[in-house]
């Protein structure tokens, strides 16, 4: 049973950045950044973070040189996320690489044959390896990036490998108060298979922005998500009728109602000070995690950031369901400070 819940809820709960249940690897698709949790798991434009090219591969410039981040994300039903990142500025001509490591620990589960008889216990994990490249084009404020990941998944005797690449494409000017970026990620294939079956890469093209209010100390973020397929609600069965006749009728997605579920917002309060509020809000999870008749607040995420000399701390709670919420705890180190 333990096994049971966490696949589904990995599965449902876990995957909300891809087309659930229609691919593989869907564990690159979880924030495993404090901050990018508590802005609602998909902000693209974290020009100054370390931990941003895992979305996008653009935004890897200059002021990430000898920057270091360490997150822990305390997962839905016991799963552990563990990810780390590092960039460094090999010079001014040729810019900034960056490179990272996602291990999600999934635990350690009973084995049992056919007849129910316990064998003996397993574990299963993913891992990803990265690596970032960003290139500015001269006299502009456009830049593009790249990221190469080479990706393991094991499940007990059973393992697959694949690669995948993030492409990214983004504005920035420092004197403007805003940024857009277009970022298309895992573009790539299951090069070895689990069982011989074939199953995609989640592959996701996204749309992001951000602006900084004039006068008012508040950065604004938005992001529309799954631009490669854009009818991604599902009926859910709790929200079917019966009629008189027996005949169970669907659920019917409105067209509003299909659009609003590719938006992410987020805000940040104080986003240039050493304390920082954060605020976050996922309309496709907080619609595919709704109770009906109560009122669960899934979707919403919050967070908060410390700087301390050269450490800054972040962390973000997510709301998913009543059962299961998470906490996300990042720790950033900028290697080129002294204290």
């Amino acid at each position: 049973m333990k096994l049971l819940l966490r696949l589904f809820l990995f599965l449902s709960i876990g995957g909300f950045s891809q087309v659930g249940g229609e691919s593989v690897y869907n564990f690159l698709n979880v924030p495993t950044s404090a901050r990018q949790a508590a802005l609602g798991g998909k902000v693209l434009t974290l020009i100054d973070d370390v931990n941003q090219p895992f979305w996008n591969p653009s935004s890897i410039g200059l002021e990430m040189d000898n920057q270091f981040g360490v997150n822990y994300l305390n997962f839905l039903t016991d799963i552990n996320y563990v990810s780390t990142s590092f960039a460094h500025m090999i010079n001014r001509n040729f810019g900034t690489i960056q490179g990272g490591i996602i291990y999600a620990n999934y635990g350690e589960f009973i084995e049992a044959d056919e007849d129910g008889n316990e064998t003996g216990t397993f574990k299963a994990f993913d891992m990803a390896l990265s690596v970032g490249y960003a290139y500015k084009f001269p006299w502009s404020n456009i830049s593009i990036g790249a990221n190469v990941k080479l990706v393991n998944s094991v499940i007990q005797d059973y393992s697959s490998f694949g690669a995948a690449v993030d492409l990214g494409i983004i504005y920035k000017n420092e004197n403007q108060p805003y940024v857009f970026t277009l970022v298309a990620r895992n573009l790539g294939y299951q090069i070895t298979t689990f069982d011989g079956t074939q199953e995609k890469v989640p592959i996701e093209i996204m749309l992001g922005a951000s602006y900084r209010v004039e006068n008012v100390p508040i950065k604004l973020y938005g992001t529309i998500d799954n631009l490669q397929k854009w009818n991604v609600a599902k009926p859910n069965p709790s929200n079917s009728e019966t009629n008189i006749d027996g005949t169970t009728i669907d659920e019917e997605i409105s067209f509003l109602d299909n659009t609003m579920r590719h938006f992410v917002l987020g805000a940040e309060l104080f986003p240039e000070s050493g304390f920082n509020l954060r605020v976050g809000y996922n309309f496709r999870r907080a619609k595919e995690l709704q109770l009906e008749d109560i009122r669960t607040f899934a979707g919403f995420s919050a967070g908060f950031g410390l700087k301390m000399g050269r450490f800054k701390l972040n962390y973000a709670y997510t709301k998913y369901h009543p059962a299961e919420n998470t906490s996300t705890f990042s720790l950033l180190i900028n290697l080129n400070q002294r204290y």
